[in-house]
């Protein structure tokens, strides 16, 4: 079993639960939370795409304009669409089969080590994979918990 591996379990998970959820469910935002899971959805997307391609000097492959709105940091400021919805849902799948084709074909050597809110930190873009893993484990628990009050 590789890192690629759980990853794609992971995002499959996430899909699993969310994928009956209505637009307006995927968007609510609870009492007591600042965030709603299509966020919560984005937002490993572009972690992921940040802890890996951006810490290695390299372009996103979801833009920049996507990483702005779902990263560390950020919070719903609008509704998010059908359609935004949809690419999201797909992107859960085709960004990490992406990632796994780049793993060999791009060049992450100049990782730029990142000293984590969890407390360690990143010398290179495989601890960052596997703190990647650690982080949408997080993030799955709070979708679950979204999905109970929405």
């Amino acid at each position: 079993m590789t890192q690629f591996d759980i990853l794609l379990a992971t995002r499959k998970n996430l899909i699993k639960i969310c994928k009956d959820l209505t637009d307006e469910q995927l968007n609510r935002i609870p009492p007591g939370f600042n965030n709603n899971i299509i966020w919560n959805l984005g937002h490993v997307i572009a972690t992921m795409e940040g802890l890996t391609y951006g810490l290695s000097g390299l372009p996103s492959p979801s833009g920049k304009e996507f990483i702005q709105r779902y990263r560390k940091g950020t919070k719903p400021e609008v509704s998010v669409g059908k359609e935004e919805i949809e690419e999201i849902f797909s992107s859960l799948i085709t960004s990490v089969r992406r990632l796994r084709e780049d793993w060999d074909g791009l060049d992450f050597s100049n990782f730029r080590e990142y000293p984590t809110s969890y407390g360690i930190t990143l010398r290179d873009v495989e601890d960052a994979l596997t703190f990647n893993s650690v982080h949408e484990a997080m993030h799955l628990g709070t979708v679950i918990a979204l999905n109970k009050l929405v």
